[in-house]
């Protein structure tokens, strides 16, 4: 059921406000409605947070007000806190979770199950060897590609919002669609034939790729991850895109 935004008629002290949830939780409508109208400055407070990313903001409104429904029907009388500190975390939740399972990108059970394995792994080697382990060391002890370690641990990240905010200045923001390439534009990263091009390549080189220019990485973590320097990283840098560039030109 919808909620329609109307402005708060009454502000209430925390005294009322607990005799308020109190009634709720014994059936009252009215005292529930109550508290549902003169919160929902508090919902909106928190809707802010998560706009830009492709919802409308009712719609983000109506999931933060079933947040704070669980918040009045959970709140505990005996809490020596004000509602509203309990009730935020429970707004931002019930927002996060639509978020999450509303996503386009849905990941197998299999390779769900493949991860876990990985960070598990990841996790024991980390204890024996007192560091983080490198990818070629955690695909070694699976039997895996690294390439498919990375895959695994990359399908659990969530994905990034084309409306999110990357950088801001003087509250003038750029999003992340403003850097993706306009498909109009001949540029050679952009060609079909690219990924016939990356086919090509050694599995090393291929995660070299993968991981800069896929993933955003840093040279440094790419060194990190496949135990090399990050001279040696440049250099396989440089020579990929050449490869790529000679194939594709």
């Amino acid at each position: 059921m919808a909620i329609e935004k109307t402005a708060p008629h009454q502000k209430y002290s925390d005294e009322q406000v607990k005799h308020l949830i109190a009634a709720s939780q014994g059936g009252d409508d009215g005292a529930r409605e109550a508290l549902i109208v003169s919160n929902q400055r508090l919902v909106w407070s928190v809707v802010q947070r998560f706009l830009n990313r492709g919802y409308e903001a009712d719609d983000l409104f109506q999931i933060g007000c079933i947040g704070l429904m669980k918040a009045i029907d959970k709140f505990d009388l005996s809490y020596d806190v004000r509602f509203s500190t309990y009730a935020v975390p429970m707004i931002i939740g019930e927002i996060q979770r639509f978020l999450r399972d509303d996503s386009t990108v849905k990941v197998s059970r299999s390779l769900k199950e493949t991860a876990r394995q990985v960070r598990r792994t990841r996790d024991e080697l980390a204890k024996k060897l007192n560091r983080q382990p490198h990818i070629n060391e955690v695909a070694q002890a699976m039997g895996m590609e690294p390439t498919e370690v990375v895959f695994a641990l990359e399908s659990m990240r969530q994905p990034a919002s084309i409306h999110e905010t990357v950088f801001e200045n003087d509250g003038d923001p750029i999003y992340l669609m403003d850097q993706i390439s306009d498909e109009t534009q001949n540029k050679w990263f952009d060609k079909l034939a690219l990924h016939d091009a990356l086919a090509r390549l050694p599995e090393r080189e291929r995660l070299i790729v993968f991981m800069r220019f896929f993933r955003d990485k840093t040279q440094a973590e790419v060194a990190e991850v496949l135990g090399i320097s990050q001279v040696q990283v440049s250099r396989l840098e440089k020579k990929i895109l050449q490869i790529i560039r000679d194939q594709l030109g």
